[in-house]
């Protein structure tokens, strides 16, 4: 009895968690697919492996080497690597018997909890991270942390350039900043493309 109310809060969370979380705010699809199969994947090798004669270590190793195998077959942002975790934790949580039955509930509602706050889009909303092409091949600092100013109309907080083009004359730069205050940063915000909606892409010519 109490597998199967752990069985239906895993259900409640990962659903709250893929759908009023996640694909509210990100509109992916295919992750839908991935966290929705994660969860219920982890929940039942989990469940199995609590019941039988393997201990839950060895399950617990076995979801490292799975997820590091999966997390290198195809490029994941950081935010999305959180969801997948989140998915994945729920799934053990909900798996693994033993302990007070309150317990799991009580930590899948903190994960949800965890991913409300740091995923929401007030949160640190002015900084951003974008990978930009520049017309000219820029070698001084400061000149590039100038042009970028100038550009995002916003405050630079670092810069690392990926690739310097002396024969075409453009110059790849990782780019974290700050948007000013006030309608000319959000004007400039909402005409370019931000790291929240486009991870790490962007061209300024």
């Amino acid at each position: 009895m109490n597998q199967l109310v752990l069985f239906g809060a895993d259900v409640v969370a990962v659903s709250v968690l893929v759908f009023a979380l996640f694909f509210r705010r990100h509109r992916r699809r295919d992750l839908v697919t991935a966290y929705l199969g994660v969860n219920v994947g982890v929940l039942a090798v989990a469940s199995a492996l609590s019941t039988g004669t393997m201990g839950a270590g060895l399950g617990l190793g076995l979801f490292g080497v799975l997820s590091i195998i999966r997390l290198r077959s195809t490029e994941l942002d950081q935010l999305e690597v959180a969801y997948y975790f989140s998915a994945l934790a729920l799934g053990l949580l909900g798996g693994l018997t033993g302990g007070p039955l309150w317990l799991p509930p009580t930590l899948m509602a903190l994960i949800l909890l965890v991913m409300l706050v740091a995923d929401h889009p007030r949160l640190l909303r002015r900084y951003h991270q974008q990978l930009l092409v520049l017309d000219g091949a820029i070698t001084e600092p400061l000149v590039l942390v100038a042009r970028l100013e100038q550009l995002l109309g916003a405050r630079v907080h670092s810069t690392s350039v990926q690739r310097l083009d002396l024969v075409n004359d453009t110059t790849t730069v990782e780019v974290r900043y700050e948007l000013r205050g006030g309608p000319a940063g959000a004007t400039r915000a909402t005409l370019r493309t931000s790291a929240h909606v486009a991870p790490r892409t962007g061209a300024a010519r």
